[in-house]
């Protein structure tokens, strides 16, 4: 690793692709008062290449982040090779520590660098948030992800563009992914173009983890057209929008806040998909956390005429007429529970 091999710039046609992909996410609409972008770039290969494309369209409006998670005794060297980089091309750089809390290594280690991450956006004033997903993770996650039974928000795979909600009281913010349609094997050269030799994280390739036995299998069967994985996850991520849109016209048709209680009256008669939505969100409203498989149990209960408690709520079912459409329809009513007597 040696930052003072940066010997080019990116190809301007590359430039030129990555700040299209870039503008369909966060429009220059959206960019108001100059805003700066924040991007995640850990010195693999990937995100190095989101650097070097985002400083050639973006020049004078960007900030870096890396974290090192340590759980590795390189990161220490890998953070200060990017910040190395990050000197060459005068861009303002932050080195970020985390602690990752045992269980699943990985997610525990997702979950600590983005709340890591939305505190320094926060601090920076930043408008966004950048990271280098690619295509092949993009096929990689949908395989992972069939291979659990996930539903449609899980097989829609990675999003191009998201609220991201830290999940400690500060606002969303913009999480981008401009390079989704970008090969691996693209980002690459992009970083040999530039002189870089970038860092190579060995749990990438250590089997005991699910996404590095799914990218060895990719690598083996060339049946497996990557290119077309994440194709046919793009599509299922506009099912995943029209369902969003739908459960959105559901809430504001169908769900009624009780004026005098605490409480919320929902006519449910559209497809299950939706019902689960719903569900989840009158639950939250309520105080409650629930999965959509909780709520998928609970929806099937209510519409069988059953009782379901869920996340702190009872809902009840009835049927009962409603004015706006002149029929009588479903109708659950969700309450918080009541206290458990203690005997």
């Amino acid at each position: 690793m040696d930052a003072a091999k940066l010997s080019a710039t990116p190809d301007p046609d590359l430039a030129l692709r990555f700040e299209r992909s870039l503008e369909q996410l966060w429009p220059l609409e959206d960019r108001a008062d100059g805003a700066r972008l924040g991007l995640a770039v850990s010195g693999g290969p990937d995100s190095l290449a989101l650097l070097l494309l985002a400083h050639a369209v973006m020049p004078g409006r960007l900030a870096v982040a890396s974290v090192d998670h340590g759980l590795r005794a390189e990161a220490a060297g890998e953070v200060a090779f990017v910040e190395q980089i990050c000197a060459r091309l005068d861009v303002p750089f932050t080195a970020l520590s985390v602690a990752v809390r045992g269980g699943n290594v990985q997610a525990r280690a997702r979950e600590a660098r983005y709340t890591a991450l939305s505190r320094w956006l926060r601090e920076e004033g930043l408008g966004a948030l950048a990271t280098a997903h690619h295509a092949d993770d993009q096929a990689e996650t949908l395989l992972m992800r069939l291979s659990r039974g996930s539903g449609l928000s899980g097989l829609a795979g990675v999003r191009a563009a998201s609220p991201f909600d830290p999940g400690d009281g500060g606002e969303p913010f913009p999480l981008l992914r401009p390079l989704l349609d970008w090969r691996k094997s693209e980002l690459e050269d992009v970083v040999a173009a530039c002189g870089l030799t970038p860092v190579r994280d060995p749990s990438n390739t250590q089997s005991r983890f699910d996404r590095a036995r799914v990218r060895t299998h990719l690598a083996e069967h060339d049946w497996l057209d990557t290119e077309a994985l994440a194709t046919s996850a793009q599509h299922l991520a506009e099912g995943w929008r029209a369902i969003e849109w739908y459960a959105q016209l559901d809430w504001e048709e169908m769900v009624e806040r009780e004026a005098d209680n605490p409480a919320f009256r929902y006519a449910a008669n559209v497809p299950r998909v939706i019902q689960i939505e719903t569900v989840r969100r009158i639950v939250g409203e309520l105080g409650g956390v629930v999965t959509r498989a909780e709520a998928g149990r609970a929806a099937d209960r209510l519409w069988r005429g059953e009782n379901a408690s869920l996340g702190g709520v009872l809902a009840v079912p009835t049927v009962e007429p409603i004015a706006k459409v002149g029929v009588e329809m479903r109708v659950w009513r969700f309450t918080p529970e009541p206290p458990r007597r203690m005997h």
